[in-house]
């Protein structure tokens, strides 16, 4: 009999949980008709979990319910919620890969101690001194896997080898039929740009670099992060993480514009009517909810961090790459990487 893939689920973290959380259940559920081989088990309040199924008439076949007493709040700091976070919904998700109750765990709580819990419970591999926070980036050929978005704030040039390795892996098991081709952030192209680690790091990537693992393009700078020459871009947590608001706010801002460009009188109000079906495959495009779910990389499990003022839309994308995540056996995937990187320092 085949294993069926688990998928932990902290019902109570982020906003407008477990009403949020159950939504995007509900959506998951409604898109994977035809799959019989998920189990969604969901910690939490018992009673308001069960209510919520009630109310939106959800099929609880492919859905288990384990009980919690309280829930990580999102003021809290990480030293706090380590003494007082193991009967919340957090922790007993996470805990439950170890004891190999789930394959994946899922959380739009308190990204700082989620990231704390999971470490603290999953440990870190063996040939990775830290973890990455990875995400997805749309670009004109596909999707890029971007890491790190937050976790570090400063890195050496070993840590972006193994980002790069991590990040390829991530790639790999998401899109199988494509080759992962990795890029290091820079303020410029040329070999002699950018800090002795950066140029350190580029050497080393460029031995590594192979048809198996991953290829190597050499720096990209920021405005070419979209065109999809390169897929798996690589930084550090710092530069990662205002690339992502920037790139966030740039996005928000120009659908916004265009908008009120296109309402603001009668003339461009006709004019939308004509170009409507576009703009609304544009505005696609440009949603991030379809591209909700940061990816822990680095721990003997993966855990992915929904946002936590995403809608049921948004956390359902989030469910889904937590699917393909497992689907594509992500683990195996890091370890096949990593062995490629340890024979090498031999």
């Amino acid at each position: 009999m085949v294993k069926k893939i688990t998928i932990a689920i902290d019902a109570m973290g982020g906003e407008n949980a477990p009403e949020k959380t159950i939504e995007g259940v509900k959506l998951f559920l409604k898109n994977n008709k035809t799959h019989d081989d998920f189990i969604i088990n969901l910690f939490g309040d018992k009673k308001r979990i069960e209510e919520k199924l009630k109310k939106e008439n959800i099929d609880r076949t492919n859905l288990k319910i384990t009980h919690t007493d309280s829930v990580v709040a999102d003021d809290e700091t990480p030293l706090t919620a380590i003494k007082n976070s193991k009967n919340t919904s957090m922790w007993n998700c996470i805990s439950s890969q170890v004891n190999g109750d789930s394959d994946i765990s899922l959380s739009a709580g308190n990204t700082g101690v989620l990231l704390v819990v999971s470490r603290m419970i999953l440990k870190m591999m063996d040939d990775v001194s830290k973890p990455a926070l990875a995400g997805l980036w749309p670009n004109n050929k596909n999707t890029n896997v971007v890491l790190d978005l937050g976790a570090n704030i400063e890195c050496d040039e070993d840590n972006f080898v193994d980002f790069a390795e991590l990040g390829s892996a991530l790639y790999k098991s998401l899109f199988p039929n494509e080759n992962p081709k990795v890029s290091l952030l820079n303020i410029g192209s040329e070999e002699i740009k950018g800090t002795e680690i950066l140029k350190k790091a580029f050497k080393k990537l460029t031995r590594l670099s192979n048809v198996n693992n991953f290829t190597f393009n050499g720096y990209i700078e920021g405005n070419e992060i979209m065109k999809g020459d390169s897929n798996v871009i690589v930084t550090d947590g710092f530069t990662g993480n205002i690339a992502l608001k920037t790139a966030e706010g740039t996005a928000k801002f120009i659908t916004d514009n265009l908008k009120k460009s296109l309402t603001k009188n009668l003339f461009t109000k006709i004019s939308l009517v004509f170009s409507y079906f576009s703009l609304k495959k544009f505005k696609e495009r440009l949603d991030p909810r379809k591209y909700n779910g940061a990816i822990f990389l680095g721990l003997n499990g993966p855990v992915v961090k929904s946002h936590g003022g995403t809608d049921s839309l948004g956390f359902y994308y989030s469910i889904d790459l937590c699917y393909k995540i497992v689907k594509g056996n992500l683990i195996k995937e890091i370890k096949k990487n990593l062995s490629h990187l340890k024979s090498d320092q031999e």
